[in-house]
């Protein structure tokens, strides 16, 4: 494919210009200029030929071209209006032969339940730093057929969904990505690559789905509410942050115990498998 598809900075203000778009905070809207980085990002997602991708936030689609030059299919979902009518006459403009391997929906990402065509295999994106956690879990609940995840997200974000039990960000976002998937950090982007250049540096997660799921007889739901319980309150014990979800203490010190945790460990030092495990024994102490 030729360099002259992909978007530089001159491409990225003159289709701005012409659509009258500023991007927006409210929105998180930082548009990559550079067409290396977002080379980079598809070759460190690992992108294949036989790969259907979907895209979350493609902007004035600097990273869906770039997508488009390796992968067989391309799902875009925009929000934003003006955005999401002038993508598909960019990718037909500036990569013809791929445009009916393109295919938008002008949706919010957290609304979407399905999506047009193959099942995704691979989820890509420069996500808005102000809704990435949330969209990222969404659209791996939604999409189990997602294998592989890169995404692109505030650094100190990127550090939280890739941290490790015992870290000191450690926290919800850890728990949950790896709830689905091995999670672990694929690198760093500086700011000079978007338009504007964003007051943070960015970070690259690499998400791969669990080959086999947490083992247990929980639902995620009632993993996940002991996840947010436990981190509710940081700086308390187990037993303590636990109370609410279990009814009492004492049955927060039970469901523990039968658990095979420690009531007096803090939420950050469990594995989502420890999460799971006590989830299993809500009702142990009633």
């Amino acid at each position: 494919m030729s360099t002259d598809a992909l978007l530089g900075p001159a491409d990225i203000r003159e289709l701005a210009a012409a659509l009258g778009v500023r991007p927006t905070k409210q929105r998180g809207q930082n548009f990559v200029i550079d067409a290396n980085t977002v080379r980079r990002i598809v070759r460190t997602a690992e992108v294949r030929p036989d790969d259907v991708v979907v895209e979350v936030g493609p902007g004035l689609g600097s990273l869906t071209l770039a997508l488009l030059e390796t992968a067989e299919r391309v799902v875009a979902v925009e929000i934003d209006d003006v955005l999401a009518g002038a993508l598909p006459a960019t990718i037909q403009a500036r990569l013809p032969k791929k445009a009916d391997s393109f295919a938008l929906v002008h949706s919010d990402a957290m609304l979407v339940g399905e999506l047009p065509g193959p099942a995704p295999t691979a989820l890509v994106a420069n996500l808005p730093y102000n809704v990435a956690v949330p969209v990222l879990l969404h659209m791996l609940d939604t999409f189990p057929t997602i294998e592989r995840t890169l995404v692109m997200v505030q650094a100190e974000v990127a550090d939280r969904l890739a941290a490790a039990p015992g870290s000191r960000v450690y926290g919800v976002p850890s728990v949950k990505a790896a709830w689905y998937a091995e999670v672990k950090r694929a690198g760093s982007i500086g700011r000079n690559v978007f338009w504007p250049a964003p007051n943070v540096d960015s970070g690259l997660v690499s998400l791969v789905r669990r080959a086999e799921p947490v083992k247990t007889t929980a639902t995620k739901k009632d993993v996940f509410a002991v996840v947010d319980a436990a981190f509710a309150q940081r700086r308390k014990t187990l037993r303590a942050a636990l109370s609410g979800w279990a009814g009492s203490a004492a049955a927060a010190e039970a469901a523990l115990v039968a658990a095979g945790v420690s009531p007096q460990a803090r939420g950050e030092a469990l594995t989502v498998e420890e999460f799971a495990r006590v989830a299993e024994h809500k009702e142990a102490g009633a």
